[in-house]
């Protein structure tokens, strides 16, 4: 999993962005310890901590001290609280820029603003060292010189009292101020985009299922014209020739067609289905085939009571058998044998159409019906089903599809 996989120069979602309404929180819209990040948060700390110094300067202007020592101490101040509040986040910002894997780049993040407190400490104490040097040349040995205020403050509870203090400012100065809410805003960024991400394929796969589904739809509510006109023409031959087969030829079509067309004004209930409907439908189609071929064609469907109870995507399996009878049977002189079987093994319901016929030929396989079945079960089920297809040395092929016992994904 690469850190690059979220772009650093570009805003992130509005579904995870925190705190990024106000003009001087704009920079949160960014990745944290993003390139734009870093530059806003350090113009927002920048600007408070020279509101800070300039404070100090007016102090130091109105006490016994000079002008040039005032700004010294003043700068000193500035310096050493802004390293203090962007050496950490600076190193992070360099780590995330260098393209690591996610795993590493959160190890080196963290590790940089342990090395920017580090330096944020080594800052500290440089610009403590200097402003003292500063009070001792400006302030003299009077009464409320350096000496006197250090041995007030190292005694009884003013001691404790100051080291109360010291460690209370290392804890918000190094630890809050120094990078330790943008770790903590780094990590619950991580975890937001990852949410962010989650719903966003959700919606997709959401809308490719009404997609789907309404192309499913419009495939159920057609009866192939070619297919209908064949069967009457095959009819009116036969009602002169044979006038029972005729009739049988009708009777089948009308079952055929009592299976389908009631469904289509079922609405959502269309798009669902059983093993056992599609088994019939197969088996009416399959009849009427035999009718219409003069008894050339035979066909057997096995499957127990249980898996036909089952619920199964409508119109998958009939296209496979459409598709035998088409490429494998009707190609081949002669007699020819069609089987369906269904059997489960490990939560899997398995469904083959087996044919005696051609065999798999050149360009079977990636016509438009194969390729709206392998749509419909990544729709439904995703990676857990599939569509195989192969072929018998002696010819002949089979399809067989494999879907999870348990419903769609």
């Amino acid at each position: 999993m690469q850190a690059s996989s979220v772009s650093l120069r570009q805003p992130l979602p509005d579904d995870v962005v925190v705190g990024g309404e106000f003009p001087w929180t704009r920079y949160r819209r960014y990745p944290v310890f993003s390139a734009r990040w870093l530059a806003g948060r350090t113009l927002l700390f920048g600007s408070v901590i020279l509101g800070f110094s300039l404070l100090t300067l007016l102090g130091a202007l109105v006490g016994p001290v000079s002008r040039a020592g005032a700004f010294t101490a003043s700068g000193y101040m500035f310096v050493a609280f802004l390293l203090m509040t962007t050496a950490g986040p600076l190193l992070a910002t360099w780590v995330r820029h260098r393209g690591l894997s996610l795993p590493r780049e959160r190890t080196w993040v963290v590790l940089s603003l342990c090395l920017g407190i580090v330096l944020s400490w080594s800052v500290d104490s440089w610009a403590s060292a200097q402003i003292e040097h500063f009070m001792v040349n400006e302030m003299g040995t009077g009464p409320y010189d350096v000496d006197t205020m250090r041995a007030h403050y190292e005694g009884g509870a003013a001691k404790a009292g100051a080291v109360f203090i010291k460690i209370l400012t290392l804890a918000v100065i190094y630890g809050l101020l120094g990078g330790g809410t943008a770790l903590r805003a780094y990590f619950s960024e991580q975890r937001r985009i990852a949410e962010s991400r989650h719903r966003i394929e959700l919606v997709a796969l959401q809308s490719q299922k009404r997609e789907s589904d309404l192309r499913l739809g419009a495939l159920q509510a057609q009866v192939e014209p070619h297919f209908l006109f064949n069967t009457l023409a095959s009819v009116r031959a036969l009602v002169r020739q044979d006038a029972s087969r005729a009739e049988a030829t009708l009777d089948a079509l009308v079952d055929y067609l009592r299976a389908t067309i009631p469904r289509l004004r079922d609405g959502e209930a269309a798009l669902r289905s059983t093993l056992g409907e599609q088994l019939d439908l197969c088996a009416h189609y399959l009849e009427l085939m035999r009718l219409r071929t003069a008894d050339r064609l035979r066909y057997d469907i096995e499957a127990d009571a249980t898996l036909r109870a089952l619920p199964y995507p409508p119109l998958l399996l009939i296209t496979l058998v459409e598709n035998a009878i088409k490429h494998g049977i009707e190609p081949k002189p002669g007699a020819g044998r069609v089987v369906i079987r269904a059997w489960a093994t490990d939560g899997t319901l398995h469904v083959a159409v087996t044919d005696d016929g051609a065999g798999l030929q050149p360009g079977v396989g990636g016509g438009m019906g194969l390729a709206n079945v392998r749509d419909q079960l990544a729709t439904r089920f995703g990676p857990r089903a599939s569509l195989r297809l192969t072929g018998a040395p002696d010819g002949g092929a089979q399809a067989e599809l494999r879907t999870p016992m348990d419903g769609p994904a």
